[in-house]
């Protein structure tokens, strides 16, 4: 019975409140009501009110009136707070699973002179409370733990006020068009296998370079004068030409049938452990997956190329596939 009421009032929640890149919060997206304190403050007034109308006494009367239009102004001041509020998302931090990944949103106000205060935005285990100066925004940062790889959504996040008297409480539940790209959680599988002729293996010229120095030669017509070893000469050990090494490019294929004993998982961990080694040393990187390839490169940009094809490797480009 819990599992089916909560699917119907998530189902009730996206209907009246749909996902959106931006949220501007409007009346129809709010809600209010007397907070703890406030359901006191109620209570306390229904109390003077009694002892007024026993002792007909005036001044009872009035002070009880007089909070309870304070109470009345409350509403309005509360409710106000969060209205035209408009939150929009960042960006997403990718992430290994089991780490916290950074979701970044922006607070801005539209249109409203008084700005919004003590504004409260949370998550379950992550929470956070600002003030947006009016005609500024602001830019925070929250934190949700991962799943297994492949795209997460995170859950809708809350946003409430009980500014300025605390009494009653006004929130919104706003369902944000984002999403944080999980990679698959790096393996080692062993040493770094050594780059074929065909990848390119390291090796050394005897081209004179401006690298380490690699030994000499005999003197060859042609050999550019800066590289002759005069003080040999000088000693009468005859024309010497130094040689300097000139390391090659060091290519590799991290290839998807060179692992036939692991599972879909292992695979895709031990090949993010792969690209991770190869990144860190600057080595050029390429991937062959069974329908997808990626070329070779180096850098930022390929590391996250890379990852993000093993992350997405037989979920698609759908939130909540793995997560």
């Amino acid at each position: 019975m819990r599992a089916r009421l909560r699917r119907r009032y998530d189902r009730w929640l996206r209907n009246r409140l749909p996902s959106a890149r931006t949220v501007t919060l409007e009346q129809r997206r709010l809600f209010i009501f007397p907070s703890r304190a406030g359901f006191l403050f109620m209570f306390s007034l229904l109390l003077m009110l009694l002892t007024a109308i026993n002792y007909q006494n005036n001044m009872s009367y009035a002070l009880t009136f007089w909070l309870s239009m304070l109470f009345i102004i409350a509403v309005h001041f509360t409710h106000g707070n969060l209205m035209g509020l408009q939150i929009t998302a960042v960006s997403a931090e990718s992430v290994f699973p089991g780490q916290q990944a950074e979701f970044i949103l922006r607070l801005s106000g539209t249109g409203k002179k008084a700005g919004h205060y003590a504004v409260k935005l949370s998550w379950p285990g992550s929470e956070v409370m600002v003030d947006v100066p009016a005609g500024e925004s602001v830019q925070v940062s929250l934190f949700q733990s991962v799943g297994r790889r492949g795209w997460f959504k995170p859950e809708r996040l809350r946003v409430e006020s009980g500014y300025p008297l605390g009494l009653l409480r006004c929130w919104s539940y706003v369902d944000l068009d984002w999403r944080a790209l999980v990679w698959p959680k790096p393996l080692p599988v062993g040493a770094l296998p050594a780059a074929t002729d065909e990848d390119g293996a390291i090796g050394f010229s005897d081209a004179a370079g401006i690298d380490d120095l690699a030994g000499f030669r005999d003197y060859r017509p042609g050999d550019s004068p800066r590289h002759v070893d005069w003080r040999a000469y000088a000693r009468e050990q005859g024309l010497q030409t130094r040689l300097f090494s000139a390391p090659t490019r060091e290519d590799h294929w991290l290839v998807w049938d060179d692992y036939p004993d692991g599972g879909v998982e292992e695979r895709l961990s031990w090949l993010c452990w792969l690209a991770l080694q190869y990144d860190q040393r600057g080595d050029e990187y390429g991937l062959r997956m069974p329908e997808q390839e990626v070329g070779l490169g180096a850098g930022d940009r390929q590391r996250e190329l890379v990852l993000r094809t093993l992350a997405l490797h037989g979920v698609g480009d759908q939130p909540g596939s793995i997560s």
